[in-house]
């Protein structure tokens, strides 16, 4: 840097970023512009460069127009090296013109990911730094960062325009931190689980909630759970509330402090011994970088998510909102448009209803900035919004109207009676800031008290307008004409998704926490930590992480013997030894198929507690009303909790075998995927044991122990020995080495059991019906029993019931529950089953298979002879195919060099009837 050269800085939380650019400064002259997003963090460094005496300050909000114009005279005057800002400050006239007048030898960008980042946290003026660098005559650049990714970096570089950047990136292992992700079964074992944490702790920490409700709900229930006295912090608090918190946080005179994701930056605390993500964080990125605010001092610490999938859907709102439709932002700028007011003085949630949006406030903010960008409309500043109150009551004081015992309250009254003091029956404007700071009271606990005023007589009360008042440019300016980059919107929403999916996949990892950070950021040489949750199962309630362990795995990796490792590591080793004994795969495996079978069974109509609690056989009113107790699937796994059955359930979600759906907007279903139904017919091969979480994959071992998988997909009717043979009767011919394209083995009896076939089979029939047109059309057909959108589920388990060959032919349309059997038969080939599965499928033998086909094509229902016959076959009797649909001999036998068998020939024959009639 002291050479000039532009430098990308990426370190880890208290590697020592400031002081790259620091020292750099000092050694030089001119002033280095250094660029924050956080007033707090300005005045604690700005306040400890000056206590060294470096010449340092900082202009931004929190500063009267007096003291901004008095530290501009100085900064023109040459008295300071360093001077913060934030990025919006970057927009004002005079203070570009100001530096046009001095030396800026250097542009620090401190969090220089916010370049690449839009979300609900995002800075717009980030994007503007590059041009901004240019105004300045492209002086040197040092970007510094805790987390950036490969593509986060070069959105850095590209925005700042940094010319062949050296490139500084630190190790992001902190082998002192105990990662763990846990999986409650819901909120109540939810909030169990973080009393138990808490309650474990000594020392200090972050608890980090998604919303802000989520936020006092916590604070609520540690307060009555533990010995802690906690305050939350979020970003609507007024500037000294916040303040106050982060003091007295730094000051210890606060333990825990439960936040949304906007406490933490800048936050300068050694000693912090857990953070605790009570909801999933919606990037690696932000994850890694509240986690790694515990353990500054070296000392272990933890670092804990309460990981549930319904946080999934909080994130994706905030995507959602962050990313909003041109639709929408058309919407809200027509809407804003059609006022006569100037300024219009409206709130986000009054826009939100009058237009009746599917979006939230911040939504709706987020409309507003992108309109602002585009220059169509101006926000204006809503510091002297005021609130008003109306007392028309003739008592002489409404305070003898409320409990004694409510002291607060009575104060509040006392305050407002004193406001309105003779103007009675008037409105009278007050400062809520004001009356706050008077009563030492935070404004949230004086707004609960007016709000159970209201319900005394001659009370009224207006509250301050909570609002932006909007100044619209040109009304009549339309909307297509504003310069609005919907591509690059779409791109960063994309981009937000898949660092979602990142984070999902990371929670759901089975291998090491670390190691799958440090991939993730790059680092592909680290090793196992040795002490996370899937190192060490069950490590956050063995009281080891609390031992500094000097990661085992590394060690025993190197040969190193076992009596020469620390107590710790031989505990660690000790337990990896124990798992990797081999375990019970198949009784693994029918508990996984199990789960598969349930969720194929509903069609992707039912969520996940409702699937679990049939696998489990609950006698629940909701599961009989809907008949799932009538399913095959029913009680198989009632070996395992209810809360065992959701975790497999999630574990399926996160490889793949089972999708999440949201038809109903935040209510998910769960539906089998096809990786799903290649493990229910026995044909994925991996080691399920080496794939699950360990813990849980010794339970399905242990419980379902003697059970018997489905490992093939061979008929189970029809051995391999005769399926040749089998073969050779129907078509004639001898058998290639497969049917239908599925390969037969040579020896060995692999035919699934009875029960296997009864319950996989069924299920797999089912999940093809559910993309079938008749699928199930509402929650009644599940009532009465049809639970599989087709016939009953001891008809598809048990075999065919007999349907004439007169049967009314079926409307392949139609949207009936029940379907004669060959139907089903007809739909597996239909949908690309080969012929040997459907045989297991449907417990069919090949003439019967044939027959079915046949009946399905006299039934007007599109057959294929490749379903049967080789390429071969096919090209020898394609000249008598094209001869008969040319002279409409549909009577006149197939003349082919290959002999058929009747059965085979009749549907052939029906095959070229029902071409020749098209």
């Amino acid at each position: 840097m002291l050479d000039g050269h532009d430098t990308l800085c990426i370190m880890p939380t208290g590697g020592g970023k400031s002081l790259c650019y620091q020292l750099p400064t000092l050694a030089r002259s001119g002033v280095t512009i250094v660029v924050s997003p956080l007033i707090a963090l300005m005045k604690d460094q700005v306040d400890s460069l000056v206590e060294q005496g470096i010449p340092a300050s900082y202009i931004n909000s929190s500063l009267n127009q007096a003291e901004q114009g008095d530290r501009m005279d100085r900064l023109v005057r040459g008295e300071y090296q360093l001077l913060y800002v934030a990025p919006e400050r970057l927009r004002h006239g005079g203070f570009l013109k100001a530096l046009q007048d001095i030396q800026v030898q250097m542009l620090a960008i401190d969090e220089a990911h916010c370049i690449s980042q839009w979300g609900h946290d995002f800075r717009p003026d980030y994007a503007r730094l590059g041009r901004f660098r240019e105004r300045l005559g492209r002086p040197q650049v040092v970007a510094l960062t805790a987390t950036a990714t490969t593509l986060v970096q070069q959105d850095i570089c590209a925005v700042l325009e940094l010319q062949n950047p050296a490139r500084f990136v630190s190790g992001f292992s902190r082998p002192n931190l105990t990662l763990a992700v846990e999986t409650p079964a819901g909120n109540v074992a939810r909030d169990k689980r973080l009393v138990e944490f808490l309650n474990s702790e000594s020392g200090c920490g972050i608890v980090y909630a998604s919303t802000r409700k989520n936020c006092e709900h916590v604070v609520e229930l540690i307060g009555s759970q533990t010995k802690m006295r906690p305050e939350f912090y979020h970003a609507g608090m007024a500037h000294n509330d916040r303040r106050r918190v982060q003091e007295n946080f730094m000051s210890a005179k606060t333990r825990v402090v439960v936040a949304t994701n906007a406490f933490g930056m800048g936050i300068d605390k050694a000693d912090l011994r857990f953070v605790i993500h009570y909801n999933l964080p919606g990037s690696l990125e932000a994850y890694y970088q509240e986690a790694g605010r515990a353990g500054r001092d070296g000392l272990p610490s933890r670092c804990v998510i309460l990981f549930s999938w319904q946080d999934r859907f909080i994130q994706e709102f905030f995507i959602e909102n962050s990313y909003p439709s041109r639709e929408i932002i058309r919407e809200v700028y027509q809407f804003l448009c059609s006022f006569d007011a100037d300024p219009v003085e409206i709130t986000l949630q009054e826009i939100k209803d009058q237009l009746n949006l599917s979006i939230g406030t911040q939504g709706i903010a987020n409309c507003e900035h992108l309109l602002e960008k585009a220059g169509a409309i101006e926000r204006l500043d809503s510091q002297r919004n005021m609130a008003a109150v109306k007392i028309s009551s003739s008592l002489p004081t409404l305070v003898d109207l409320l409990p004694r015992g409510a002291k607060s309250r009575r104060r509040v009254m006392q305050a407002l009676e004193k406001i309105v003091g003779p103007l009675r029956g008037d409105t009278v404007l007050f400062d809520p800031r004001r009356l706050a700071d008077r009563l030492e009271m935070k404004w949230d606990s004086i707004a609960e008290a007016i709000r159970q005023f209201r319900a005394l007589p001659g009370f009224e009360y207006v509250p301050p307008f909570r609002g932006r008042a909007i100044h619209v440019r040109e009304r009549k300016k339309s909307f297509e004409s504003l310069e609005i980059d919907f591509a690059e919107l779409e791109r960063r929403k994309k981009a937000e998704f898949e660092r979602l999916e990142r984070m999902i996949r990371f929670a759901t990892a089975t291998k090491c926490r670390q190691l799958e950070i440090l991939e993730y950021f790059g680092e592909t040489t680290g090793r196992a930590c040795g002490r996370c949750d899937r190192c060490v199962p069950g490590i956050l309630n063995s009281g080891e992480w609390q031992i500094p362990v000097q990661v085992a795995q590394q060690d025993v990796d190197d040969g190193q013997p076992a009596a020469a490792l620390p107590v710790a590591d031989k505990k660690i080793v000790a337990e990896r030894k124990r798992l990797a004994k081999p375990m019970n795969e198949d009784a693994i495996l029918y508990a996984v198929q199990v789960a598969l079978s349930g969720v194929a069974r509903t069609h992707g109509r039912l969520g996940k507690g409702l699937i679990a609690e049939m696998l489990f056989g609950s006698k629940s009113a909701k599961l009989q009303k809907f008949g799932l107790h009538r399913l095959s699937t029913y009680g198989l796994l009632k070996q395992l909790t209810k809360a065992g059955t959701i975790e497999l359930l999630d574990w399926l979600v996160a490889v793949g075998m089972v999708q999440q759906l949201e038809q109903t907007r935040f209510r998910p279903t769960l539906q089998i995927a096809p990786p799903g139904i290649e493990t229910m017919q026995g044909k994925n091969p991996a080691s399920l044991s080496e794939l699950l979480p360990v813990a849980l994959a010794k339970r399905l071992a242990t419980r379902f122990a003697g059970k018997s998988p489905v490992r093939s997909s061979l008929p189970p009717t029809v051995p391999e020995k005769s399926l040749k043979s089998t073969a050779e009767d129907v078509v004639g011919v001898p058998a290639a080495d497969n049917v239908g394209g599925f390969p037969v083995p040579e020896t060995g009896d692999t035919t699934p059991s009875a029960e296997s076939v009864g319950i996989f089979s069924g299920a797999i029939l089912d999940s093809v019906n559910q993309r079938a047109s008749d699928s199930v059309a509402d929650d009644s057909n599940i009532e009465s029993g049809q639970a599989d959108g087709g016939p009953s589920p001891e008809d598809s388990i048990s075999g065919e019931k007999s349907v004439a060959s007169s049967s009314p032919r079926p409307d392949p349309h139609q949207k009936s529950p029940i379907r004669a059997g060959y139907y089903w038969t007809w739909r597996l080939m239909h949908d690309g089953y080969g012929a040997a599965e459907v045989m297991q499928i449907r417990n069919v033998d090949m003439t019967t298979l044939v027959d079915h086909l046949t009946r399905a094509a006299e039934n007007g229902l599109s057959v294929s002879p490749s379903w049967l016959l080789t390429a071969d076959q096919i090209a020898a009797m394609d000249e008598g195919v094209r001869e008969s649909c040319a002279t409409g001999n549909s009577s006149r036998r197939v003349d082919s060099p290959v002999s058929f068998s009747p059965a085979l020939d009749r549907l052939l024959r029906t095959i070229q009837r029902n071409a020749a009639g098209s």
